[in-house]
């Protein structure tokens, strides 16, 4: 499986890095892990869903 930086990612889906990291930091992306304070992801992750507030 290849992985794919937080910046990779983050211009695959068009949002910022910032979001990307604390996505990674509170586990919505399954199979990210950290290695030092660098994040792998890997490169068919997907978004998670977006709670709805009703």
């Amino acid at each position: 499986m290849k992985y794919i930086s937080v910046s990779e990612f983050a211009k695959l889906k068009n949002i910022p890095p910032r979001t990307v990291g604390n996505y990674c930091a509170l586990g919505k992306i399954k199979g990210a892990y950290i290695t030092g304070k660098t994040w792998n992801i890997p490169e068919d992750a997907v978004l998670p869903k977006k709670l709805c507030k009703v």
